[in-house]
């Protein structure tokens, strides 16, 4: 009597797919903690700033004094704190982007071999007289693995797609603040 292929492995298939979803949820996990701790420093940060900020514009008397600190001084730090948590921001994102793309490529080339040594399973156990199907089949397998290495590259390139993205924003950001750096008394007319 023979194997059925369909059960091969089948324990070890539900155990590699949970632990890749524990995987998946600790990297979703970890980024959103970072993210939050962000949050809360920057929170924390515009406080303590704005209270120092208030408290010495109500030292000022004159109104046009007040309205040259408040654009010279507050919108130019703000400019800078909100700069400088979009970069931190950024690196979180990538930094679990990169995370999910190493889960999705383990989970990928995992179900590679799989389904591999299920096909090399399923035609050794072939009987007689189906070589013709079982080399159709083999043939068929062999295509669609193909179009998986294409599938797999295209994920790639889309994680690839998504970090420059990230990468632009951070650098188009830090531009930004070096600029705002650079014109720190800059009046707009």
């Amino acid at each position: 009597m023979s194997k059925n292929p369909f059960d091969l492995g089948a324990m070890a298939n539900q155990a590699k797919g949970m632990k890749a979803a524990q995987a998946v949820g600790q990297a979703a996990l970890t980024s959103a903690q970072e993210i939050a701790q962000l949050n809360q420093r920057a929170a924390q940060e515009l406080s303590t700033r704005l209270q120092a900020k208030v408290a010495e514009l109500m030292k000022t008397q004159d109104p046009k004094a007040a309205f040259d600190y408040v654009h010279a001084e507050v919108l130019q730090d703000a400019a800078k704190e909100v700069a400088d948590y979009q970069a931190q921001l950024f690196q979180a994102l990538a930094s679990g982007n990169k995370e999910l793309a190493k889960i999705a490529e383990s989970m990928i080339k995992d179900s590679q071999h799989d389904l591999i040594h299920f096909v090399n399973e399923a035609t050794q156990n072939a009987p007689a007289g189906t070589e013709p199907y079982t080399s159709v089949f083999k043939t068929s397998f062999n295509n669609a693995l193909q179009n998986f290495e294409l599938i797999r590259a295209a994920m790639a390139d889309s994680f690839v797609g998504f970090e420059k993205s990230v990468e632009n924003m951070s650098q188009f950001s830090a531009a930004q603040n070096n600029a705002a750096k650079q014109n720190p008394k800059k009046k707009s007319s």
